[in-house]
């Protein structure tokens, strides 16, 4: 059968957009797409997001733009069902939930649930599901763990426990009293002093990787170090708590310590463990992202903070990365350039590119 002129072009131009990378994200209709660049339908005259669930078009009526503004230039009129021509749901989402953010950083009592989603418009259990797909946490535990962050700087610059605890924005002590040992996994007064009175649990040990040293509070693992050097690594424990008790481990804790040590020797394993997690809410979401990469997958800063929410926050996640104290139960060294290059890691690149070669042996 011979082909016309006009079948030989539309099998060119069809040919052509199946290529464009941005044609898969049509065919999957990408949310995290949408805003990066539109797609019209020449058949149609209508332009729309990559996310529209409108009815898939044939890929040689397809064209792609840049933005809203260029599609309609063309001639092209936006989409009923997915509105291109306003802001992304998903902007609309976010822009609500950091106005939320700052009520909850800034509030003297703090709002209720209902109160929150009043103000960003929302019901109550809309604006909670929005919030937390995008923060990673409920209103209450960003709420927390902002107060959580707030007291422990305020403690460390204050005289006095009673006017760190109002300058942290808590309404009376008592409010404070109640989580204060969940807080700062011990008490107030032994938190200003430097963790005085404080029993902190510790072992070091021998692993492939070096010297290991594992800590733990009442809550659970607060520090997993590895180095060259055990005295450096019970030296930086000393820094962050200098009045503490800290005493070598039992038994127990040496049982304890051995299934760390087989952990990183052999990470597909696993390890449940209770950890004395202490951040900003914000590192709080990225170490919670950071242990739902599987063992044996990377993922690049930028990815990282798409999966938060937060695409332009790249330098942060990093930042909160580093701060990780808990050496591969929150596994940071699965985190690499974008280039695929392995840098940041606060224990030794060498040691990251280890883990990450473990992680990858079936």
């Amino acid at each position: 059968m011979i082909q016309t002129q006009n079948e030989t072009n539309q099998s060119g131009s069809a040919q052509a957009v199946m290529r464009d990378p941005r044609w898969q994200q049509v065919l999957d209709r990408n949310g995290q797409a949408d805003g990066q660049f539109f797609y019209a339908v020449k058949t149609t005259g209508v332009y729309c997001r990559p996310s529209c669930g409108a009815r898939q078009p044939r890929p040689e009526n397809v064209a792609f733009y840049a933005t809203a503004a260029e599609a309609a230039s063309a001639g092209f009129r936006p989409c009923k069902r997915c509105k291109p021509e306003q802001l992304p749901l998903s902007k609309v989402h976010a822009d609500k939930v950091a106005l939320a953010c700052r009520l909850l950083e800034t509030a003297e009592v703090m709002p209720t649930l209902t109160q929150l989603a009043a103000h960003a418009g929302l019901s109550t259990y809309h604006f909670h599901r929005v919030f937390k797909s995008i923060t990673g946490l409920t209103p209450k535990a960003y709420a927390s763990a902002h107060r959580a962050q707030a007291i422990r700087e305020k403690l460390a610059h204050s005289p006095s426990v009673t006017q760190a605890i109002y300058a942290a924005g808590y309404a009376s002590n008592s409010r404070f009293y109640e989580t204060a040992n969940h807080t700062l996994g011990m008490q107030a007064r032994q938190y200003l002093k430097g963790g005085i009175h404080t029993t902190i649990r510790f072992a070091l040990a021998e692993c492939s990787l070096g010297s290991i040293l594992v800590a733990s509070s009442d809550k659970g693992i607060c520090a997993i170090s590895i180095g060259d050097d055990a005295e450096h690594l019970l030296s930086e424990l000393q820094d962050r708590f200098p009045n503490a008790n800290l005493i070598g481990g039992d038994a127990a804790f040496e049982s304890l310590v051995a299934s760390v040590i087989a952990f990183v020797e052999s990470p597909r394993l696993g390890l449940d463990l209770p950890l004395d997690i202490q951040g900003t809410a914000f590192q709080q979401r990225v170490w919670l992202a950071l242990r739902e990469i599987p063992a044996g997958s990377t993922v690049t800063y930028t990815e990282l903070a798409q999966r938060i929410g937060m695409p332009n926050a790249v330098r942060a996640v990093a930042s909160a990365c580093a701060a990780n104290t808990l050496a591969v139960m929150i596994p940071c060294h699965r985190v690499v350039r974008l280039n695929g290059a392995l840098s940041g890691y606060r224990w030794g690149v060498q040691r990251k590119q280890a883990l990450i070669e473990r992680e990858s042996e079936t």
